[in-house]
């Protein structure tokens, strides 16, 4: 789902720079959301100062009102990508909510490994900011390699920041990053030293196809996914984007898939196509009638 010229403030001058710096974040919060539909909450607006100067430092500009009136002024499309970037929230840590990581372990993945019969296990980790969420799969799919021998795995890692993305594909990470939630032996097993960070070896690498794209219109998702992650991602989005962004998940879901979202975010109001998963607490299946007039359990897209 595009969003229209209009919708973009920078080209329909329906904002003024001249309110100093309640026009200026009023700029900053309307690129953010003509871009990437998040509405920027009173929670990360108080924030938009800091995360911007190195903005500011990185465009020579002296502060808030000269970046609004370059954006206003003409068409710079590297500064509003790095505006953009600078805004986007890419909290992440490995195994977040060791809970859920748990169930994919001892439940999820398993129950998938016993009905895919064409031995092909596919991911899709919609969001995926810096990528900690999908390394701390590939580990565990690494770990439990034995079960997985002879298997296709396809991981898509898709987030609409390029800097986060172009971070996760390096794979570094900075020792604070690896303390938050990486068990140490994974560290050691699975990461070499890089300086003073960590590097995830090749291995787990090459397991993962991080692409930017837009969850308003979305190309890099192919086919049907047997897990699918959007995690913390909806919170941002107003009802209606909501709404779009799930209708996006089931098309590219089957009767089997399972869908996790965030703690705080549900389905219910939502989406017609998923309904609370009768096995897996806090996940989400594709309602039986929903599925079949999709094309019924586990087809594949060419």
């Amino acid at each position: 789902m595009a969003l229209p010229p209009s919708a973009d403030p920078l080209l329909s001058g329906s904002v003024s720079s001249g309110d100093h710096m309640r026009g200026a974040a009023r700029i900053f919060s309307g690129l953010l959301e003509a871009r990437t539909g998040q509405i920027l909450s009173e929670s990360r607006a108080w924030r938009m100062e800091t995360a911007l100067k190195p903005v500011l430092r990185a465009h020579g500009l002296s502060d808030m009102d000269a970046l609004a009136s370059r954006l206003m002024g003409h068409k710079d499309a590297m500064l509003e990508n790095d505006v953009v970037n600078a805004l986007l929230n890419n909290e992440s840590s490995f195994f977040r909510d060791l809970q859920i990581f748990d169930m994919i372990h001892r439940h999820i993945l398993p129950r998938i490994h016993a009905q895919r019969s064409d031995r092909t296990l596919r991911i899709w980790s919609a969001g995926c900011s810096t990528g900690q969420e999908v390394y701390s799969l590939a580990i565990q799919l690494c770990n439990d390699m034995a079960r997985w021998r002879g298997w296709r795995i396809e991981i898509l890692a898709t987030d609409i920041s390029t800097a986060a993305i172009a971070q996760a594909k390096t794979g570094i990470f900075t020792q604070m990053d690896v303390q938050r939630g990486l068990p140490v032996g994974d560290l050691l097993k699975w990461f070499d030293p890089s300086g003073d960070d960590w590097r995830a070896n090749s291995a787990l690498r090459q397991m993962i196809d991080f692409r930017t794209d837009n969850l308003f219109d979305a190309h890099a998702p192919q086919g049907e996914y047997d897990l699918l992650l959007c995690r913390n991602v909806l919170l941002y989005f107003t009802p209606e984007r909501r709404q779009s962004v799930l209708r996006l998940l089931a098309r590219h879901s089957h009767a089997g898939s399972v869908l996790l979202l965030g703690a705080g975010e549900t389905v219910i109001g939502h989406s017609e196509d998923f309904v609370p998963h009768a096995e897996f607490r806090g996940g989400y299946g594709r309602r039986a009638d929903a599925a079949a007039q999709s094309g019924g359990a586990m087809r594949r897209a060419v």
